[in-house]
């Protein structure tokens, strides 16, 4: 029997997706579904998606909340956890949600005997490094609440591994699709407007994205592969990447406009930024300015050689194809802004410096 299919005849493996109502659980929520699998999303926030709300089980609730999480554990046989306070948010709540519910979530999901439970951390556990391709095995020192948090809940991760459960983790470059905006709305909304865009440095760094397809495919071999062969970290990115000028050049090439990004000096942008920050005017959170003109790219070696991964898409396919959905939405998220990856991240200072491009 082929591992990555459901067996004929047998009742499809029920997921639990945490964050389920986020950017990485919507995409993955209808990847699963199309595969026949059983979905619960359990997330905060309230599930919103018309296309497959009827097609899953949701449970709104907090994963710190003890009850709540021993509820969405019923009957599961596979947990996904995704959900995590993003960087904008309160350090308070980065470091809860982070630590304590991903502690929550396996002690509740080893009491139900929960076949296994995939974590998805980030690359941002690497912090800012001193050298590339990141293997998995490189020190970890996460940048801020977010970077710190995600340290933390590995090693949560990692205690429950020892005591035999099977907690496979994977670490993804920054990735977009459908239904990502956040950051990447910056970009988007220039190259709509006809608007050339700045970096961060001269934009000659290479700076290794993941398309949100990709990343799923990565999830559905560790949820179907053998156990001991998925009971490890992976990091997961695109193969194939240019400079992060060439790569964002793609997106106002498509545009039609004729603009071009444009470098500036890495340290005084990173300062300015800092003081804007300072004064809670940035758009940016401290570790992507602080990374944004280095290079920042990670070894997938380890993941196709053991899980057979291939990713499909290059840095400029999934820009462009995140490009394309946002052009298709842009009405039904005019107003719209927020901290999520899901609404438009505020452009702060940079809505006026946006006329001289």
């Amino acid at each position: 029997m082929n591992e990555t299919q459901q067996p004929s005849g047998e009742t499809p493996k029920l997921f639990l997706v945490t964050g389920g109502a986020g950017f990485t659980g919507i995409n993955l929520i209808r990847y699963l579904l199309a595969k026949g699998y059983r979905v619960r999303s359990l997330d905060i926030a309230p599930f919103t998606y018309d296309d497959c709300r009827t097609a899953i089980d949701e449970i709104q609730g907090d994963i710190r909340d003890r009850a709540t999480v021993a509820r969405a554990m019923q009957d599961v046989d596979i947990v996904v956890h995704t959900a995590m306070a993003l960087p904008l948010y309160p350090e308070h709540d980065i470091l809860t949600t982070g630590i304590d519910g991903t502690r929550t979530l396996l002690e509740e999901a080893a009491e139900a005997d929960v076949d296994r439970f995939i974590h998805i951390s980030s690359t941002a556990v690497y912090g800012i490094p001193d050298h590339h391709p990141l293997c998995e095995d490189d020190q970890l020192d996460g940048v801020g609440p977010y970077g710190k948090a995600k340290v933390e809940a590995e090693s949560v991760c990692e205690q429950f591994r020892a005591r035999g459960r099977c907690v496979p983790i994977v670490r993804p470059k920054s990735f977009i699709g459908p239904e990502r905006l956040g950051v990447f709305a910056l970009l988007y909304d220039w190259a709509q407007d006809g608007r050339g865009f700045p970096m961060i440095g001269s934009g000659n760094n290479r700076y290794q994205l993941l398309d949100v397809e990709d990343l799923c495919d990565a999830i559905h071999l560790c949820a179907t592969l053998d156990r001991e062969l998925v009971n490890d970290t992976f990091n997961i990115g695109a193969k194939q990447f240019a400079t992060m000028g060439e790569d964002y050049q793609a997106v106002l090439d498509y545009a039609g406009h004729g603009k071009r990004v444009r470098g500036f000096p890495a340290a005084p942008v990173i300062w300015g930024l800092r003081l804007l920050d300072a004064m809670h005017l940035s758009p940016l959170y401290k570790w992507v300015y602080e990374t944004a003109s280095k290079d920042s790219f990670v070894s997938i070696e380890k993941a196709e050689r053991l899980l057979g991964f291939a990713p499909r898409y290059s840095n400029q396919d999934a820009l462009v194809r995140n490009f394309e959905w946002y052009l298709a939405h842009a009405d039904e998220f005019e107003s719209a802004s927020g901290v999520t990856h899901r609404v438009p991240w505020k452009q702060g200072a940079l809505r006026i410096a946006k006329r001289f491009f």
